[in-house]
C-alpha cells in the first residue's frame, strides 16, 4: 500500500493495521520526520516514510495493490494510476479547485483501462507537486 501525504503518520499507522506493507510519502521534511517518530511510538517502525514529491508516487517500489492520496489533485495523477497492479485501487480527491474536490476510487482493469467511481464531494489540502498543484504558499 502506498499513502501520499504522511502528515503526522496517523493514517499510515491505521493502514499498517490493514495492509501487509505500507510506504508513505511526505513532501515536507519536518512532517516526514514527525511521521517517522510517531510511527515508531505507535509500534509501526516497519512503515517506510519517504520525503519526496508524492504526486509522482514511488515507481521503484511499484506496483501497488492500493494507493491512498490525502491531498486534492487537479486530475488523477497518471504516475499513480500507472503504479497500480491490475485490480489495484487508487483513492484520490480530484477537483478544478485546490480547495474543493470529488473523492474518486479508480480501479485498474488492464494495462490501459480504469474504472472510476465517485464517493462524493470532499475538501482536502492541495496535492502540491509535478502532477499536482503548483507550490504557491499552500
Amino acid at each position: 500500500m502506498l499513502e501520499i501525504g504522511a502528515g503526522c503518520g496517523y493514517a499510515a499507522a491505521v493502514l499498517a493495521e490493514l495492509a501487509q506493507e505500507v510506504i508513505t510519502i511526505e513532501r515536507m521534511p519536518e512532517l516526514a520526520d514527525l511521521a517517522r517518530a510517531n510511527l515508531i511510538k505507535a509500534d509501526h517502525p516497519d512503515v517506510r516514510v519517504i520525503c519526496a514529491d508524492g504526486s509522482l508516487g514511488c515507481p521503484v517500489e511499484a506496483p501497488f495493490d492500493a494507493i491512498a492520496v490525502a491531498a486534492g489533485a487537479p486530475a488523477p495523477p497518471d504516475q499513480l494510476k500507472q503504479q497500480l497492479n491490475i485490480g489495484g485501487r487508487l483513492v484520490v480527491p480530484v477537483g478544478s479547485s485546490s480547495r474543493h474536490q470529488e473523492l474518486l476510487r479508480i480501479t485498474r482493469l488492464s494495462d490501459t483501462d480504469y474504472e472510476t467511481i465517485s464517493a462524493g464531494e470532499v475538501t482536502f489540502v492541495p496535492l502540491v507537486g509535478a502532477q499536482g498543484w503548483p507550490d504557491e504558499g499552500h
